[in-house]
């Protein structure tokens, strides 16, 4: 059974950091590239970023592009972001998902940006 655990989301003023983890089980993770997908209050789920299984190639989502940083770490089957400047407009539950697409996902865990 596929198992995503995220954590590290909080409350953090603009401007801000974090360092979300996604822990994984249940599947060949070293195999499988991983999406992180957002859903802001009210909103549908939004894609952010995607590491391929090595992790050696990352995407971003413009919206968040320059400002958050995904990796992972295949022998402890970790994915991470690292978010960076954060703005209030990045409040939202933030998921972890494996690929493709991310229907299998996590409970997700809570950003919330503000003064």
């Amino acid at each position: 059974e596929v198992q995503l655990v995220e954590s590290g989301g909080g409350l953090v003023q603009p401007g801000g950091s974090l360092l979300l983890s996604c822990a994984a089980s249940g599947f060949a993770f070293s195999t499988y590239s991983m999406n992180w997908v957002r859903q802001a209050p009210g909103k549908g789920l939004e894609w952010v970023s995607a590491i391929d299984s090595s992790g050696r190639n990352a995407s971003y989502a413009d919206s968040v592009k320059d400002r958050f940083s995904c990796s992972r770490d295949n022998a402890k089957n970790i994915t991470y972001l690292q978010m960076n400047s954060l703005k209030p407009e990045d409040t939202a539950i933030y998921y972890c998902a494996k690929a493709p697409g991310w229907s299998q996902r996590g409970q997700g865990t809570q950003v919330t940006v503000s003064a």
